[in-house]
């Protein structure tokens, strides 16, 4: 049986036929167009299970991986901000499209799915995805079934940073794109000596990489900006770490991009801080997620096998 995996993103609607084994027989994929508004949407994600169910007649079903928040129960979209969707009946409208049955997810959970699926996470008891992009977001699978509920709004410093949540001092706050750019930009204002100011204008701008590059070159500004951040997301890790204690913990997103200038302080911290480590005969391991960006085709379809 293979099953039907839509990624739904503000920009784009990504989907793909996925056979059980978490193989992409087919894939598909067009403009969202948000600003013709949330029926019009579902339509567009209709037109995309069409296509990729020509000559198909062995569709077990489709899965539906949306930002915000997201209840399969009732199939109903409780909020997605980039979509604009607020209560949204998805799964009503897409039946207007697709006899399949549909099941809804958010999108960092599906794509955590997918990853401890079939990508880093394959063989291990239990992955936790972290994605480091616009925002913090993430998923917990725990022996192939997705826990829900992890976002990036756990507090890691009280009344710190101003999150877009509406808290303050939120591991989202802190350890995201987003955050490592400000905190960039704040350097950059505070230190004009900086090489931060060259290699942003070589890079068109200040990004997540900025920082990192700037550290490479041996400027202490750079160097500052990398270390905070290190030591604020392994403060986030280490607790997901001691709640779950899970066999992997993978980062995807843009600033997992830096590699082993990330990984390497990052594993050795959040070791040192784990509960127990001391003793431990094994530890959580922290990996990079391997599918891409399509980690959430695959994850959405296996939303429809589960």
């Amino acid at each position: 049986m293979n099953y039907i995996g839509i990624d739904l993103g503000g920009t784009n609607i990504k989907g793909a036929l996925v056979s059980a084994k978490g193989e992409i027989l087919k894939e598909h994929s067009i403009p969202t167009r948000v600003d013709l508004g949330p029926e019009a949407v579902a339509g567009r994600i209709g037109q995309v299970i069409a296509q990729l169910s020509i000559g198909e007649d062995t569709v077990g079903g489709v899965g539906v991986g949306c930002p915000g928040t997201v209840d399969d129960a009732s199939g109903i979209v409780r909020f997605a901000a980039n979509l604009n969707f607020v209560n949204f009946d998805l799964r009503s409208a897409l039946r207007a499209h697709t006899a399949l049955p549909i099941h809804l997810g958010n999108d960092a959970n599906a794509a955590a799915l997918g990853e401890a699926l079939f990508g880093c996470g394959r063989g291990a008891e239990s992955t936790i995805v972290v994605t480091l992009g616009t925002g913090v977001g993430g998923g917990v699978v725990q022996d192939g079934k997705m826990l829900t509920g992890y976002t990036g709004h756990m507090v890691i410093a009280e009344n710190g940073e101003e999150c877009t949540g509406g808290s303050r001092g939120c591991f989202e706050a802190y350890s995201s794109a987003t955050a490592l750019i400000r905190d960039t930009k704040r350097t950059m204002a505070a230190h004009p000596e900086s090489l931060l100011h060259a290699i942003a204008a070589e890079q068109g701008g200040v990004d997540g990489r900025t920082a990192f590059l700037a550290k490479e070159r041996g400027d202490e500004a750079g160097a500052q900006v990398v270390e905070d951040y290190i030591e604020h997301l392994a403060c986030g890790l280490t607790n997901l770490v001691n709640i779950f204690f899970p066999e992997v913990l993978a980062l995807s997103g843009g600033v997992a991009n830096q590699g082993d200038a990330l990984l390497l302080p990052l594993r050795e911290r959040v070791r040192e801080r784990s509960f127990g480590s001391r003793y431990a005969v094994s530890h959580t391991r922290i990996e990079l997620c391997t599918l891409g960006y399509r980690a959430g085709v695959i994850g959405a379809a296996m939303l429809a096998r589960e």
